[in-house]
């Protein structure tokens, strides 16, 4: 097994500081029987960042960073991570408490920028830092792991030797993971279905609910003494629970499943967007591939793009409103029969904060789906925050897309 360290901070780079943290990993490491095969400090910049954890992966089983993890502007790592694992920060109310309680003698601490210390990376693995506020992340890429660690000295020493180092070491042991996607019932719903599931999984069999924007991954995970016949089995008894609402058995985001559903059938896409404003488009051509069938968007905010190039009748605007069902279908006809697609999805809705009614609070959305059999269109409530009201429409407009598509295919 190989390992690589990445020390992240213009002040080792300028002298200010000495890396010592490296030789004393390399110690600890060595007598894991793990080879230290490359060390490599770099600036507080992504760029910087991100290509050395390229390089690294591609040399290295276990990629061990250290600094850049602090509350102030020039710790950018654990957002360099976020882009770099396609994920965003989170609240842990682990993290939150412990963070509490460390400084309750210090209530001055406890300030806006202490508390950015209990975001963390949605996809990451979180482990206590018990004598500093910068939580330790792991995070997977395939079967390597990287482990993020402050680089205080002797905060990331104690992180080593409690954490890090038997972390690495069960990951030794084999680890099996299977994951399949559930939608449409709400997390405690979901746990009340698998509870005596859960309940008979053997003590090295463990479970784990990752919700996000209305999907549910349920990644099931043996750390060692299953076979892979054991685990196909736990995992179809899995499957046979949830068979109702499970949309995937891979742990591909939507947008690379409509995508590789589309290109199985040698279909196509268009999109038109209002309250997403690109989102959805971006999502859709994302991943390598996509030209073979994403065709491209009409991104209609104002109303006057909608009549123009969508041929929504002002008429109908005034009347239904621009959040309305008869508008959104419009705006999918059009967009379908302009780009000349087999599929498309329109999206208009209020994202807030301000523009919503008693009829239609913030959070409104219209999604329309037109299809070879006809066009479609349903209405939700996607919560209060703008962010989380567009990234929770794009999903629900992949979902409705796929169960279409695998409609008309059976």
């Amino acid at each position: 097994m190989r390992a690589e360290v990445i020390t992240i901070g213009d002040e080792l780079l300028i002298g200010q500081v000495v890396d010592t943290n490296s030789a004393w990993i390399a110690e600890r490491l060595n007598e894991q029987g793990i080879e230290l095969y490359q060390v490599t400090s770099v600036h507080d910049e992504r760029e910087h960042i991100i290509a050395a954890l390229n390089e690294a992966f591609g040399r290295a089983d276990i990629v061990l960073t250290t600094g850049g993890l602090g509350p102030t502007k020039d710790d950018i790592t654990k957002h360099v991570l976020c882009e770099y694992f396609d994920t965003h920060l989170i609240e842990d109310a682990r993290v939150r408490e412990h963070i509490m309680q460390l400084y309750s003698a210090r209530p001055d601490v406890l300030n806006r920028l202490t508390a950015t210390q209990w975001l963390v990376p949605e996809c990451a693995e979180i482990l206590e830092n018990r004598v500093g506020s910068a939580p330790l992340m792991i995070f997977h890429k395939g079967a390597k792991i990287l482990a993020s660690m402050p680089g205080v000295p002797y905060e990331m020493k104690i992180a080593m030797e409690e954490q890090i180092l038997p972390y690495i070491g069960r990951q030794r042991t084999q680890i099996i993971h299977k994951t399949l996607q559930v939608t449409g019932i709400p997390e405690s719903a979901l746990a009340i279905i698998l509870e005596d599931f859960e309940t008979s999984l053997p003590s090295s069999v463990h479970l784990a609910y990752l919700p996000k924007d209305g999907i549910i991954r349920l990644r099931l995970s043996a750390y060692g003494g299953q076979t892979d016949k054991e685990m196909d089995a736990l995992f179809a008894e899995l499957k046979s629970l949830v068979a109702d609402y499970c949309i995937a058995e891979t742990d591909d985001p939507i947008e690379v499943l409509v995508g590789n559903k589309l290109k199985e059938l040698g279909k196509t896409i268009a999109t038109a967007e209002s309250c997403t404003g690109g989102k959805l488009a971006a999502l859709l051509n994302k991943h390598a591939g996509s030209s073979a069938f994403y065709y491209g968007s009409i991104i209609s905010y104002d109303n006057s793009v909608k009549e123009h190039l969508l041929d929504v009748p002002a008429e109908t605007i005034k009347a239904r409103g621009v959040v309305s069902e008869e508008v959104v279908i419009q705006m999918a006809n059009a967009v379908r029969r302009q780009i000349g697609t087999d599929y498309s999805i329109a999206t208009s809705g209020i994202a807030g904060p301000t523009g919503g009614t008693k009829e239609k609070p913030v959070g409104t959305v219209w999604i329309a789906w037109s299809t070879p059999e006809g066009t479609t269109a349903e209405c939700f409530q996607l919560g209060k925050l703008r962010e989380q009201i567009t990234d929770r429409a794009c999903t629900k407009a992949l979902i409705g897309m796929l169960e279409r598509i695998r409609g008309l295919e059976d």
